[in-house]
């Protein structure tokens, strides 16, 4: 159960991490061997492009920075216990919202998405190993205002 609850603290802390812009706070989050694997949306979204490492991970995780506000929420999670006990796995469910301001609009760029990670306890606790995001849908919307 404490590992559960360290699990799914780790998942949030990484979404509000993203949203605040803090891609040392992410990063941070991770084994430092880690692997984030995205897709390429609109065209492709199941995971394509693998980024391996802080470094690649830290250049990938900047597209945020592209858009004027990002909202994840995270809407399920499932975890299973690994092989080995230093070792675990999810299946977290979520919504992310990209905001951007377009001439006088503002659209709000909707990811019904999925990411299938691994987990590793360290010396510092639970990080992500390995995460693939997929993308089950996207939708646009207009917004009225943006902070």
């Amino acid at each position: 159960m404490a590992d559960r609850l360290d699990l799914s603290a780790l998942v949030h802390r990484y979404a509000a991490a993203v949203d605040d812009r803090d891609i040392d706070a992410a990063i941070g989050l991770l084994t430092s061997d880690a692997h984030l694997i995205l897709p390429n949306p609109p065209d492709v979204l199941t995971p394509v492009r693998e980024h391996r490492g802080a470094d690649a991970i830290r250049a990938a995780l900047a597209a945020v920075t592209t858009v004027g506000r990002t909202h994840h929420s995270i809407d399920s999670e499932v975890y299973r216990a690994g092989a080995e006990d230093h070792v675990a796995h999810g299946r977290i469910g979520g919504t992310a919202h990209h905001w951007t301001r377009q001439h006088d609009t503002i659209a709000d760029l909707v990811w019904y998405l999925r990411y299938d990670d691994d987990y590793r306890r360290t010396d510092s606790g639970w990080r992500i190993a390995r995460r693939a995001l997929t993308i089950d849908a996207i939708e646009t919307r207009p917004a009225r205002r943006l902070r």
